[in-house]
């Protein structure tokens, strides 16, 4: 596929797509965001961070259209104030933390902007606290905010078992919340009827652009639904087959510059 004319608007996932594995921003990456701004393309991300986990990007790429954060559920401006929020129904919340509890699964729960668990030396809850460069509150019980709950998160160094629960837990909560895997360890649980493809959506109609002048880019399966809501949807070379077959383009993996070189292949052309 080459360049696709018309571009005006470009969403992209972050963790596996717009940074690399360790979390880190390329200057590649940092490059193809400044020719978009310069070529008139807006740019933004939708993504399962917290607002708080996306501030490092605003700075470095300067960010200033509105950020989707748990999967698009919160809505804030580049200042990371808070336009829109929905949160998990309390009784589905509650019901998916028993689940990922008897699974055997460790429960992380974003509430009023921070993030709390029970157990700080729980794996992956060092790589998070450098991805959001936040600390988690750790608590003895999560009873409180799971009334309040954006975002729950069931953590597994078992890929596969994970793998086995979100497809139980997806069947046991039905449509009263979001179960979808942002990465192979992290199992998110997020407001029912509001996704990433919402979020570019809403996006779209309020800067009045088309849906087929709408970049998307992602690399796992909450990312589907942006690309249904977008005119080119390219999937990162490190995607699941199903994620790359339900996209319009493939670029490489996020180790290898992806995003930046799908930039420049279907949106900008080369310099």
């Amino acid at each position: 596929m080459d360049r696709v004319p018309g571009l005006a608007l470009v969403v992209s996932d972050v963790d596996g797509t717009l940074v690399t594995t360790d979390k880190r921003l390329t200057p590649a990456a940092v490059e193809a965001v400044r020719r978009l701004g310069a070529a008139g393309i807006g740019f933004t991300v939708a993504s399962s961070r917290p607002p708080v986990g996306l501030r490092p990007l605003v700075a470095a790429l300067d960010l200033r259209l509105p950020l989707g954060a748990f999967n698009g559920s919160t809505v804030c401006g580049p200042d990371l104030v808070t336009l829109s929020e929905t949160l998990i129904p309390e009784a589905a919340a509650r019901a998916a933390a028993a689940e990922l509890g008897a699974a055997g699964v460790d429960l992380w729960v974003f509430s009023d902007g921070a993030w709390f668990l029970r157990d700080p030396s729980a794996p992956y809850v060092d790589l998070e606290a450098r991805t959001l460069q936040a600390e988690p509150i750790v608590v003895a019980d999560l009873t409180a905010p799971l009334a309040r709950a954006a975002k729950i998160v069931g953590v597994s160094r078992d890929h596969d078992r994970l793998a086995a629960v979100e497809a139980s837990l997806a069947a046991a909560l039905g449509p009263r919340a979001a179960v979808h895997r942002s990465q192979a360890y992290y199992l998110d649980v997020t407001p029912p009827g509001i996704d990433k493809g919402r979020f570019v959506a809403d996006l779209g109609r309020r800067l009045g652009i088309a849906r087929g002048r709408i970049a998307t880019l992602g690399d796992a399966g909450n990312d589907v639904a942006m690309f249904r809501e977008s005119g080119l949807a390219i999937a990162m070379g490190n995607a699941d087959p199903a994620v790359r077959a339900a996209a319009g383009a493939v670029t490489d993996d996020n180790d290898s510059d992806g995003f930046a070189r799908a930039i420049e292949r279907f949106v900008l052309g080369p310099a």
